[in-house]
């Protein structure tokens, strides 16, 4: 599909609204100015990515539809989700910084007074339409109207699971900033959003929104919406600081040695947001492995495993990879024990502040379906295989 083209006009008044449109103008002209941009796309750090599944499509038919396997992709159980109010949010962090996790990459962050929402999905499917594609286990903790007032909405990058349609246009009703890669401002235009509302970053550039400082960093990764794929909107992590806290989310990366030229320039932080779900040894370029994640974590800490909490996203909200739906949850608690890193693994809904005990129980437990032997031992014994498939 990646080649596919309208061939008429008639046609292109069926693209569906959510597809949203490619940049242009002087949008497209600071693309084209953009030293990341090349050959007509955006280039990612460390050379070519694979964005497709590499190896045989049959082969990844058979793992993917595996009747065995396929179950273990989702839970067996109603996922627990913290019954979040905005009364619970409205009394501020004692210690400045608190985070909730709203479900897959969707955060908010409250930093110093003021309210930052990552990548927020509210609708039921990660789809251009509503009644395909993948949906949702389990629902948001509260409706986005009782979230309150958000000074600042920030996207990563454009694929259905991070820029949701519905959400966005909720939101342009609002007063937010929205802080987006360079391109990803198009589609937010197409939706109702004022020009006048956006921060458009390149990798390396920064913005204020109040006491707050926001950085677009590099991501490993790519884009696309529409049956085309024209690559011409970027990608990025985000850092995040005001006077006293720093925080960091990837968005979807592979790994790459740029996070220890983020963390040299941008961190310590006080909190990691690491995408560690919907991974595969058939495109592991783009999305990171918990094992990764933790070595993600430990290049943006200055290799330092006292420093900060990780908090693994990208995982238990929608099925996304061939990979168990716990998966994540008990290797990325395998894998921070083993490195001394303090993991931060709250249920959907429950706000915590870094500073104090992070939430960690491997709540998954309840509701997924167990391996043959039983799950392993918490805290795991040294005789335990490091990274044991999980189901």
């Amino acid at each position: 599909m990646a080649g596919f083209r309208f061939p008429s006009s008639g046609l292109r008044a069926l693209r569906p609204e959510a597809f949203g449109v490619d940049p242009t103008g002087e949008r497209m002209a600071r693309i084209r100015r953009s030293p990341h941009f090349k050959d007509g796309v955006f280039q990612n750090p460390g050379g070519g990515a694979r964005t497709r599944p590499s190896g045989s499509m049959l082969e990844f038919a058979k793992i993917y539809f595996d009747k065995e396997a396929r179950p273990r992709r989702a839970p067996k159980g109603t996922v627990p989700v913290h019954p979040t109010t905005y009364a619970d949010l409205a009394k501020p962090p004692a210690g400045g910084l608190r985070l909730t996790w709203m479900g897959h990459s969707s955060i908010l962050a409250e930093i110093d007074g003021h309210r930052v929402l990552f990548d927020p999905v509210w609708g039921e499917r990660c789809s251009p339409f509503p009644f395909v594609g993948p949906k949702r286990l389990h629902p948001v903790p509260l409706p986005l109207a009782a979230l309150g007032p958000v000074d600042v909405v920030v996207i990563s990058h454009d694929h259905y699971d991070h820029l949701d349609m519905p959400t966005i246009k909720a939101l342009a009703g609002t007063d937010t900033i929205f802080a987006v890669p360079l391109g990803v401002g198009a589609h937010l235009e197409h939706w109702g959003v004022s020009a006048d509302r956006l921060r458009e970053l390149d990798w390396h550039e920064a913005t204020k929104v109040g006491g707050l400082t926001l950085t677009a960093t590099p991501a490993r990764h790519f884009c696309g919406r529409g049956l085309r794929n024209t690559q011409h909107t970027l990608w990025a992590s985000w850092s995040v600081a005001s006077d006293e806290h720093r925080i960091f989310h990837s968005g979807d990366t592979g790994y790459f040695d740029g996070f220890k030229d983020i963390g040299a320039e941008h961190g310590p932080f006080d909190a990691t947001m690491i995408q560690v779900g919907a991974y595969s040894d058939f495109w592991p370029d783009i999305h990171m492995t918990p094992d990764e994640g933790v070595r993600a974590h430990l290049d943006l800490q200055g290799g330092d495993p006292a420093v900060g909490v990780m908090m693994p996203i990208h995982w238990g909200t929608f099925n996304l990879a061939p990979h168990p739906w716990a998966e994540p949850g008990e290797w990325m608690m395998r894998a921070t024990h083993k490195a001394g890193v303090t993991l931060a693994a709250p249920r959907c809904g429950e706000p915590f502040e870094p500073a104090s005990m992070p939430p960690m129980t491997p709540w998954w437990r309840d509701v997924a379906e167990a391996p043959a032997e039983g799950w392993p031992a918490w805290p795991p014994v040294a005789s335990e295989a490091d990274g044991a498939a999980v189901g």
